[in-house]
């Protein structure tokens, strides 16, 4: 991956990262704290629903003592006491007594429960009603929920009791408010909260008894187990309730009259809508700044790395063309001051000292090549120096010998002079053949053909009767396609590497021959199973006039190198002691003269 799309991909992916981290923070911080705020906002509504029922009931309270007290309410139950039974006179009388008070609901009972008049529901005269009579506490009676029965209803009264004077008796007044949606628009309701009333004073099934603050009457099967919940325990609860357009916490607080049971349940619900809607903006916000964010990254990113990887990428290629042989490129003078421009400096410093060091190094290797070859030469022409040196001084000692004995002493010279000069001039034929290599000249060669060629010629020689056996192994690609090489030089260095392979032989043994073609190489394997090199031995193969041999010049396997090196391919050794020697070849099907594929 290359430093410009690393940079590109690091930038964007920072800047994703931290937009997700800070939209998430913010995501958190902001629930965390509407969730705590619209806690409070419950507490404080349900605090204030307590306050106005509490307010609502000494109201009621209020109301029902200066009813009990005026002198129209006295005359009343005085005339009442006075006629005994006979209620009839008196069945309107509750309707403007209400009215006086502005009570919603009024009955006057008579001592043994019988009503004498009511207000709310006049045709229930001369019923009983016990829960009036019941609540004999005078004056000092707190106002509690009743289910007050209606035409056709029954509905929730917050009520209070009195007891007046009635000559020997006591006729009670028992009136109130009633608990319905006037009750819930008393109460201050912030934005994203609503108050809901559920009756349970009705007949089940009859009608639905959840209305809210503008008495319209609501189907929500969704709050029915939170208020049975409420029903069967009497206790507040407060849960989660979720509608089809967002969550809604709701909290229940029951509604208990005078003998203890539930006659309703005031819910007090706080909708999510207004989080989930601050949420998916805080979320979509995240969205676009992130991809603002990228945007601006990436621009950045291309910006910052288009300064920094252009010249990287101009020192990378100016390091390339060092390596293919340009010594002149320098890049000091493209990048200014900076890191880069230092870069660039030390690169012009390092190109300057390696075209130094290459001088100086040509220089010692011609310097150490002139004295290995007169170290060689001096060592190859001594041997045969020498015995010519004695023939001599034998030929200058037996010139006093008779002239017999001198003729057989002069033959015997001679003879001798002969092969010496013989080996002088082998020596000297093998620097001069190794000192005028010619340049190849590349044309379409079919390597299998040189191979085989070179190896019918030594084949003669491996299996000549008298000689160590060795077996011949040709292993050669079927591939018929040319390579560009000079046939004269590629069949010498077969030549020389199978000599070396039988004189790495002296007990006979096998040699396997093995090309393959592989896309745009060429490989050409020799391998013999003589004793093998060691390691030392290995190293120095190729060195010219280097020789593990009692004979020879120690330039074939120099002359192997030469020629592999002109064809712009390589070559080296693997070796096991004991096991054998193997000569690797790889040669570029396409070599040109110019160096193109060096």
């Amino acid at each position: 991956m290359r430093l410009r799309t690393r940079l590109f991909l690091l930038v964007g992916g920072v800047v994703a990262v931290a937009v997700t981290l800070v939209t998430w923070s913010i995501s958190t911080t902001a629930r965390r704290s509407f969730e705590t705020l619209d806690l409070q906002r419950t507490d404080a509504l349900v605090l204030q629903c307590r306050r106005e029922l509490a307010t609502q009931q000494e109201d009621v309270k209020r109301r029902l003592d200066r009813l009990a007290s005026t002198d129209l309410v006295l005359r009343t139950a005085h005339e009442i006491g006075r006629r005994g039974t006979d209620y009839a006179p008196f069945v309107n009388e509750a309707a403007s007594l209400a009215a006086l008070q502005g009570l919603d609901f009024l009955d006057l009972v008579a001592d043994d429960g019988t009503i004498i008049s009511s207000a709310h529901w006049p045709a229930r005269f001369g019923y009983r009603q016990s829960w009036a009579t019941n609540r004999r506490d005078g004056a000092s009676g707190e106002a509690f929920l009743q289910a007050i029965d209606l035409p056709g209803e029954t509905a929730i009264g917050l009520v209070a009791v009195r007891g007046v004077p009635s000559g020997a008796r006591t006729i009670y007044i028992a009136g109130g408010r009633r608990l319905d949606q006037e009750f819930l628009k008393s109460l201050q309701l912030p934005p994203g909260i609503r108050a809901l009333l559920y009756r349970n004073v009705e007949a089940e099934g009859s009608r639905q008894p959840l209305i809210d603050a503008s008495g319209q009457r609501l189907q929500a099967a969704e709050l029915q187990p939170l208020i049975a919940r409420v029903k069967q325990t009497g206790q507040e609860h407060a849960e989660t309730v979720q509608w089809p357009d967002g969550p809604e916490t709701v909290h229940a607080i029951p509604l208990a009259g005078a003998g203890g049971g539930v006659l309703g349940v005031l819910l007090v619900a706080s909708s999510g809508r207004e989080l989930a809607a601050l949420m998916s903006r805080i979320r979509w916000s995240g969205i676009g700044l992130g991809f603002l964010g990228v945007v601006i990254g990436s621009a950045l990113s291309y910006v910052v790395s288009a300064r920094v990887t252009r010249p990287v990428e101009e020192i990378a290629d100016a390091a390339r063309q060092v390596a293919a042989g340009d010594w002149s490129v320098r890049v000091g003078g493209m990048h200014g001051s900076g890191e880069i421009g230092e870069l660039a400096q030390v690169f012009d410093g390092m190109a300057a000292q390696l075209v130094e060091q290459r001088e100086r190094l040509v220089q010692a290797e011609r310097v150490a090549a002139w004295r290995e070859l007169a170290r060689r030469l001096a060592h190859e022409l001594k041997n045969p120096l020498f015995p010519l040196r004695l023939t001599v001084d034998n030929l200058r000692r037996a010139r006093t010998l008779p002239p017999q004995e001198f003729e057989e002493i002069l033959d015997e010279s001679l003879s001798t002079l002969t092969t010496g000069f013989a080996n002088l001039n082998t020596v000297v034929g093998g620097f001069s053949e190794f000192a005028k290599m010619p340049a190849p000249a590349f044309a379409k060669v079919a390597p299998n053909e040189v191979v085989e060629r070179v190896v019918a010629l030594f084949r003669a020689q491996m299996q000549a009767p008298g000689c160590p056996p060795i077996a011949v192994t040709l292993e050669l690609d079927p591939s018929p396609e040319p390579i560009r090489a000079d046939g004269e030089q590629l069949g010498r260095v077969v030549q020389n590497l199978l000599l070396n392979a039988i004189d790495a032989m002296p007990q006979g043994g096998q040699l396997r021959v093995r090309t393959e073609r592989n896309g745009v190489s060429f490989r050409l394997d020799v391998t013999d199973t003589g004793k093998g090199l060691t390691e030392q031995e290995r190293q120095r193969l190729f060195t010219p006039y280097y020789t593990t041999k009692q004979h020879g010049t120690g330039l074939g396997l120099a002359i192997v190198q030469s020629v592999v090196t002109d064809h712009f391919g390589k070559v080296w050794v693997d070796s096991v002691q004991g096991k054998g020697t193997t000569f690797h070849i790889e040669l570029p099907t396409g070599a040109q003269p110019n160096g193109a594929n060096a």
